[in-house]
């Protein structure tokens, strides 16, 4: 999600819910993504999980941004949406995660615990590493001269 502001680009970032990520802030962010169903279009999916991970309705028009692989080998194909939401309004779906490992202890958390807008300078800065390639391809899209 991108929105224009002051002529600027702004993107939204989520914060993974958590206790490992609870004390992460650069490199940990994320563009809200979640893999998706046999059969499942992948637009359809990114729809889906965007409106899980937030409690907002991402926009019908959506430009892919294309296709990355993560660190940990995850491929994710991204698209892109102009927006405007209120973090403060974010609410995300829930997870359970046994937590500290092998105690037997089921903790209950939301799957985002916050969302941000971040200029593409700042969101270099917080946005997970292998996901940083999205941030130039928006900025390709949006600006195809520069």
């Amino acid at each position: 999600m991108y929105r224009l502001h002051d002529g600027d680009i702004e993107v939204f970032l989520v914060h993974p819910g958590g206790p490992f990520w609870s004390k992460k802030d650069q490199g940990a962010w994320s563009i809200p993504k979640g893999e998706y169903a046999d059969g499942e279009e992948p637009l359809h999916a990114a729809r889906r999980e965007f409106q899980e991970e937030t409690g907002f309705t991402a926009p019908e028009c959506c430009l892919e941004l294309g296709t990355i692989k993560q660190s940990g080998g995850k491929i994710v194909t991204a698209w892109s949406a102009e927006g405007n939401f209120d973090p403060d309004q974010l609410i995300s779906n829930r997870c359970q995660l046994e937590w500290p490992p092998r105690s037997g202890r089921v903790i209950d958390f939301p799957e985002v615990d916050r969302g941000a807008w971040f200029s593409i300078s700042e969101a270099k800065a917080h946005i997970l590493q292998s996901q940083a390639p999205f941030l130039d391809m928006l900025s390709r899209q949006l600006h195809p001269s520069s």
